[in-house]
């Protein structure tokens, strides 16, 4: 026989894999129906079962699956002992159990069996079969996990056998029968196989009666709208505010900005505001100071995650993580610092995923000073009384009432949800039992209700959803609020919506008087510095290291210099942070001890005397007029800023110092919080709303590809694009809503840099979180903030150009045997300067661009002052200044001061105000300003502060006046300032990086070859500036030789013959563990010297063939690595005729059995091998590649060409007819009005089309200085088209020339292109030999004749004698002979020593 059974429940079980012993997790009995069967189908025994509740609540969730209240239960519901005694009697006549997802009733019947002390053998172990999975194969539904077939609901189940559903799903009886006609169709379709064999035919499903099913006995209740007791809004004296609000810091949870809640809260007359983001505090400090601007007195809140215990982080699918939202508000400071301590543990202990977690016993340990709420749907009690029963929910709103006392509040929302509702009836029962207040809420998640579209457009891209998919629970659905009701109220709405409850909206004022006023700003907080003992303050201990510092950095202490650390050491102990320095110098001199490379500084830093002498700057501010002030300001005291680079492989293991000397729990990196770009929320509202991706392309593209481009700003600018957005279309509304989503918080980061060292534990000061990429805690708050909250910031640097010297000095020390410190070498150093002269900055710090370079050819820098200068005047604004400084420095123009005082500070910069400093020493000079004074116009100008610039104006006037200097002259210097000041650079920290690129500049032209290798190295993830160094290196007459494996190491090196030599790490699929293997097995055999790889068979022998298999002989082969084995070429290593095997193949063999029957030999009796050598295997020739082919292949397996360039063959062009590398084209604002000329091989090509179907095209040329890609459009396109092909050579001319259109950016036009192949004998007018009368002879005329018969053409050929005694030259036109002007007659007719070639092309 067979029993068909179903069950209706409380609800559903936490872990659906716990023992049926666990009770507290199996959801309880409400409603049991059965029905027993014969083998042929006749019915038996019909039962259905309402069960009366005993000791638990029937929650709202699941009465609104079937249909069955507390109430009811309690009416018509039988004992339950009763009850399932009489499924037993039913149980002991079956031999299986049926059912539609079986499991899950079994272990509800089984638990109450447990709870109700009943045997559980019969039942459990009964054989059963589940209609649900038995079909699976049968229904055929895809949408399973891992891309399987689900398993069909019930009802999907009935469909598919009877083609319709069955009523009054969700009641048992009613289940039950649909289960039972399911089961036996599927026995007739021998889905199933029968009892004992039975016939099919034999079996007919017997249906029987059912009574009205559970949806007609629903009870009706009362909906959210007021009662009869309302009254009008209009009646409530009281002010709302929300309380319950989230911002755009509640990651893609929210979409308002913290400046725009304040606004509306303003706007609506709100007293009073509070934030409650989830789990973070991200928005805390901006929104206190926000809402204090605006007169409104802010509540810090968070709604917090509490899971049952926060330091569990392994859960599964079966048994999830359990957690609920609590929202708690600050009430005062200690509040403030509590709630503070909550966010940042919830990250530091219990964050699981994206989310932080804290736990009841977190919150019990730090309530003090905070309210708390019932909150919204997803927490506690609200959950409780929906889910599991009141009686759970009572249990839980008592432990909240017990901890915080008065200062717990149940918050009633009406969202126009019955939930809520019965959320709100039952929370107000708790209320009058317990004698807790209650208040209005709107859970809010954006500011007006036409939004609402967008932010559940921003939660399908927090959940990577697409729009259309149905919004709730389950498979199928998404996450999604159920209405637009969830927005920012006004106060009158709120009022009307509880004009029936109006003690709700009075309570607000109690809980706004409760909170305390407080500002986050505070003063920073220095950490201690642990001070020898012999010391009473960190004032006289700085004093003491600062003298002694000045001993060593000084050769005489001299009167003035004394002053300035007098001045220095007063200051800083005024403005008291004596602490700081300290702490900076033991860091950088920790980083030296530990041989990191630190920078000579960066910043206004460099200004001070005091930094110098502690060794943590290395510029002498009084040599080069560097102002302390600039720094930090005596008369207003703001937080220094010491900036430090470190060399960027070492700098973490400065910061590791750091958090070992200061603790983990005090040093932490500062958050950043990206923010969706204009561009970004394009394409993600077009993704989630499903507009097709060349359409969600095109709008994109639209938006101009300048930074902080807003979409305002771009509809202004692009007329389309403002059509678009006011059609009615998709593209419409996806711009519509990212109009609103558009600036949103999308995820946080680190700063790349910043990092703040408290005196205690971090979270007494900040709330901090963590980050995926460090073991580092990181602050809530970002650097924008961070600092007014009273943080010590700091910014450790990685700067790649101190690596770069690094290895260098390493690279000099191995070949040379010299050790340079690079702080003592010479700063007047003659070829240095010649270097400067000559532009050749190419691979140095800050002054290789093309533009620059230009420059010093023009300017001719002769000493130190010059490259501070031109550092500083080249950057927009004041480069319009650099040809009369150029001009001044050569006497072509005459220096002239305003005032003859002026000279002291302007005689370095000839006459010109480059720097901020002399704008600030002047204005003390002229006009008797003090340092602080001085500083403080430094900001004002700089910054634009008219307000501040008027007042200063009339003092530094009425200064000027004082001192005897005419007022139409004081004037004049003023409105000067006033154009120039906002452009003039810091002197500080130009010199500091000045002084770096001096040393870049220093080992180039003394040690070229180390130098370069070094830049190379560190070159090495970007092969576009391996290829432009690898330029720059011929062009200083080194050669750049390809791996050799007798001779590379890891990275690029310098060889005893002074030549640059690619590293094997720099071989692509060589592979790490294989290239240090090859370098071990060489190096490790003699202590003194290489042993190198004679022949290729004995480096197989030599190397195990785990680390260097066939991929790595092959990469090595095709690189040139083994080009120092003469008696192969590289494709014999590739290729091999048919039938046999490869070069490489055979030699991987060969070594195999040699080392086989050398570990054969060691494991015999005697050791010996059998005397007779292996001899090598046979290599058949084959045609070796030709040059291109091996140039493509290096290419291939390096990234970069090495043995040559595929335009080695049309140097003669290139050099006759073009101007302009390609690189060049990257600077376009030098190049404007210039006829440009280039030459390239074309890498790649696209042929595309816009979206109104118009073909345009990329194509992307290479030369030796690197890449370009041109876009071709229209006409442009359509002329040019057949030209775009990879691996032809093209000839391009074109200007530099700004659009007109838009911004009217500069962009480079193409005019003409042409095959480079062919441009020799188009363009070239004439070839033309020159050559000295007294170096004519037979054999040299002879060799001439026989290249013009070799490259006959029809280029005219000219002949020029000079007379050197004489002093006459004659040019002849050749009759006899006519040329092909092309690269390889010229190159060999460039190789005849006594003549020189010169193409005629005018």
């Amino acid at each position: 026989m067979y029993l068909i059974f179903d069950t209706e429940t409380t609800g559903v079980p936490h872990n659906k894999t716990a023992p049926i012993t666990d009770l507290d997790n199996w959801p309880r009995l409400v409603q049991i129906a059965w029905q027993l069967h014969d083998e042929k189908g006749k019915l038996l025994s019909l039962h259905n079962y309402l069960v009366k509740p005993e000791g638990f609540d029937i929650p709202f969730k699941a009465e609104k699956v079937h249909g069955i209240s507390t109430k009811r239960a309690l009416e018509e519901g039988h004992d339950l002992k009763k009850v399932l005694d009489l499924f037993v009697q039913d149980l002991n006549k079956t031999r299986i159990l049926v059912g539609h997802n079986i499991e899950f009733d079994i272990n509800i019947i089984g638990a109450e069996f447990i709870r109700k002390a009943l045997p559980t053998s019969t039942f459990l172990e009964a054989q059963k079969i589940d209609t649900g999975i038995v079909s699976i194969d049968f229904c055929q539904l895809p949408g399973g996990m891992g891309g399987k077939l689900k398993m069909p609901r019930l009802l999907e189940l009935h469909e598919k056998l009877f083609g319709k559903g069955f009523g009054d799903a969700h009641d048992a009886s009613y289940d039950v029968a649909a289960t039972a006609r399911c089961f036996f169709e599927l026995i007739k379709k021998k889905v199933v196989s029968p009892l004992d064999g039975i016939a099919i035919d034999d079996i007919s499903y017997e249906e029987p009666s059912l009574a009205a099913g559970n949806a007609s006995k629903k009870e009706k209740r009362k909906s959210a709208s007021a009662g009869k007791d309302a009254v009008s809004e209009s009646f409530i004296d009281s002010p709302f505010c929300h309380l319950h609000l989230h911002s755009q810091y509640s990651v893609l949870q929210a979409t308002p900005d913290v400046q725009e809640v304040i606004a509306k809260a303003k706007a609506c007359g709100m007293p009073a505001i509070a934030l409650t983001d989830f789990g973070n505090m991200y928005g805390a400090f901006k929104f206190v100071s926000e809402a204090f601007k605006h007169e409104i007195k802010p509540i810090v809140g968070c709604e917090l995650l509490v899971a049952e215990e926060r330091k569990k982080l392994k859960f599964t699918k079966d048994n999830p993580d359990k957690r609920y939202t609590q929202v708690l508000l600050a009430k005062n400071k200690d509040g403030y610092h509590n709630l503070s301590k909550l966010s940042s543990l919830g990250f530091m202990e219990g964050l699981y995923g994206i989310n932080p977690r804290v736990d009841k016993a977190l919150i019990e340990q730090y309530h003090e000073g905070l309210i708390a709420t019932t909150g919204g749907l997803a927490s506690e009690v609200p959950h409780l009384i929906l889910q599991v029963g009141e009686r759970q929910a009572e249990e839980a709103f008592k432990w909240y009432h017990k901890i915080f006392g008065e200062d717990f509040y149940v918050e009633l929302n009406r969202h126009g949800m019955p939930e809520e509702d019965r959320v709100n009836e039952t929370l107000l029962k708790f209320c009058e039992k317990y004698n807790v207040r209650y208040f209005a809420a709107n859970e809010s998640y954006y500011l007006e209700k036409e939004e609402s579209n967008a932010h559940d457009v921003l939660l399908c891209i927090k959940e990577g959803e697409f729009k259309s998919t149905p919004i709730g629970e389950g498979r199928g659905h998404r996450l999604g609020l159920p209405n637009s009701e969830f927005y920012f109220k006004s106060q009158d709405e709120m009022k009307s919506l509880f004009s029936d409850l109006p003690q709700a909206i009075e309570t607000i004022s109690e809980i706004i008087g409760k909170v305390e006023s407080y500002k986050l700003e505070r003063k920073v907080a220095l950490p201690k510095f642990e001070i020898p003992n012999d010391f009473n303050s960190e004032d006289d201990y700085l004093k003491h290291l600062t003298y002694q510092g000045a001993a060593t950095r000084y050769p005489k202490i001299t009167p003035e210099i004394k002053e300035r650390i007098e001045f220095e050491l007063e200051t800083i102990k005024k403005t008291g942070y004596p602490g700081y320095f300290l702490i900076v110098q033991d860091f950088t001199g920790k980083a030296r001890e530990m041989g990191v490379s630190v920078g000579p500084g960066r910043g206004s830093a460099a200004g001070s005397v005091v930094a110098y002498c502690t060794g943590i700057t290395n510029v002498d501010p009084i040599a080069y007029d560097l102002l302390f002030e600039r720094f930090l300001n005596p008369d207003r005291v703001s937080l220094p800023d010491i900036d430090i680079d470190f060399d960027d492989e070492g700098r973490d293991r400065v910061l590791n110092y750091v958090i070992e000397k200061y603790g983990k729990n005090q040093v932490a990196q500062i958050i950043t919080y990206g923010t969706m770009a204009a561009k970004s929320a394009i394409r993600d509202c077009a993704r989630v709303m499903e507009l097709p991706l060349n359409e969600s392309n095109t709008l994109a593209k639209m938006i101009p590809e300048r930074p902080g481009t807003t979409l305002e700003k771009a509809f202004e600018e692009n007329k389309e694009l403002n059509d678009i957005r006011k059609g009615v279309d998709k593209r419409a509304d996806v711009l519509k809503q990212a109009i609103i989503l558009e600036g949103s918080l999308r995820n946080t980061g680190t700063h790349a840099c910043g990092v703040i060292i408290t005196p205690d534990d971090l979270t007494k000061f900040v709330p901090v979180s963590t980050a995926k990429d460090s073991d580092m805690l990181v602050t809530q708050f970002d650097n924008s903030v961070v600092e007014n909250a009273g943080m010590l910031k700091m910014d450790f640097l990685g700067l790649t150009t101190l690596t770069i010297i690094k290895t260098a000095l390493k690279n000099i020390k191995k070949r040379h045997g010299i050790d340079i410190d690079i702080d003592k070498i010479p700063l007047d150093d003659l070829k240095t300067y010649q270097l400067y002269q000559r532009g050749e900055t190419s691979g140095t710090f800050q002054f290789e661009s093309e533009g620059m370079q230009s420059y010093l050819k023009s300017l001719k820098p002769d000493k130190f002052e010059d490259l501070i200068a031109m550092n500083a005047l080249y950057r927009p604004g004041p480069m319009e200044y650099i040809p009369n400084f150029i001009a001044r420095k050569h006497g072509r123009e005459v220096i002239k001061y305003d005032l003859p005082e002026m000279e002291e500070y302007l005689k370095d910069t000839y006459g010109i105000t480059v720097y901020q400093e002399q704008v600030m020493l002047l204005s003390q000079k002229l006009a008797g300003f003090s340092k602080g004074d001085a500083d403080v116009l430094r900001k004002a100008m700089g910054k634009k502060q008219k307000e501040v610039l008027d007042k200063m104006k009339d003092k530094f006037v009425e200064g000027c006046k004082k001192n005897g200097h005419d007022e139409r002259i004081s004037d004049k210097i003023w409105k000067d300032w006033e154009a120039f000041a906002q452009y003039a650079f810091n002197k500080s920290h130009s010199t500091c990086y000045s002084l770096v690129a001096y040393h870049t500049a220093y080992l180039k032209a003394n040690y070229t070859a180390d130098y370069m290798a070094a830049v190379l190295t560190h070159s090495q993830n970007h092969l576009e500036n391996v290829t432009y160094f690898i330029e720059e290196c011929r062009k200083q007459g080194i050669e750049v030789l390809g791996p050799h494996v007798n001779e590379s190491g890891v990275f690029f090196e310098v060889n005893k013959t002074g030549q640059v030599r690619f590293g094997l790490g720099a071989i692509k699929g060589a592979g790490e563990a294989a290239v240090e293997s090859i370098i071990n097995e060489r190096d490790s055999r003699s202590e003194e010297r290489r042993v190198a790889f004679k022949d290729l068979f004995e480096f197989a022998k030599r190397m195990s063939q785990r680390a260097v298999n066939k991929k790595t002989f092959e990469c090595l082969a095709l690189s040139g690595a083994f080009d120092c084995f003469k008696e192969f070429h590289r494709r014999q290593y590739v290729y091999a005729k048919d039938g046999d095997a490869s070069l490489t193949e055979k030699v991987i063999k060969y070594a195999a059995k040699l080392q086989q029957e050398s570990g054969s030999a060691q494991a015999s009796l005697f050791g010996a091998s059998t005397g007779t050598e292996m001899p090598p295997p046979r290599v058949e020739p084959v045609e070796p590649f030709s040059e291109i082919e091996k140039l493509h292949f290096e290419k291939e397996v390096v990234g970069v060409y090495i043995s040559g360039h595929p335009l080695d063959n049309f140097k003669f062009e290139i050099d006759a007819f073009c101007n302009t590398p390609l690189t060049a084209l990257n600077e376009l604002e030098t190049l404007q009005g210039k006829e440009c000329k280039l030459a390239g091989i074309v890498s790649s090509v696209e042929h595309k089309l816009t979206k109104t179907g118009r073909p345009f095209g990329r194509m992307t040329l290479e030369d030796y200085s690197g890449n370009f890609t041109f876009t071709l459009f229209g006409e442009d396109y359509l002329r040019l088209k057949a030209h775009m092909m990879p691996g032809i050579f093209l000839f391009v001319e074109g200007t530099a020339a700004r659009n007109t259109w838009g911004e009217q950016n500069l962009e480079f036009k193409i005019r003409n292109i042409e095959l480079l192949n062919e441009l020799g004998i188009k363009k070239t007018k004439g070839i033309q030999i020159k050559m000295n009368a007294v170096s004519i002879s037979p054999e040299i005329i002879a060799q001439i004749e026989k290249l013009c018969q070799e490259y006959s053409g029809g280029t005219p050929l000219y002949l020029k004698l000079r007379d050197e005694q004489e002093n006459i030259s004659l040019e002849m036109l050749s009759r006899k002979f006519r040329v092909r002007a092309v690269n390889d007659m010229v190159r060999k007719m460039k190789r005849i020593p006594e003549i020189e070639v010169e193409v005629v092309n005018y």
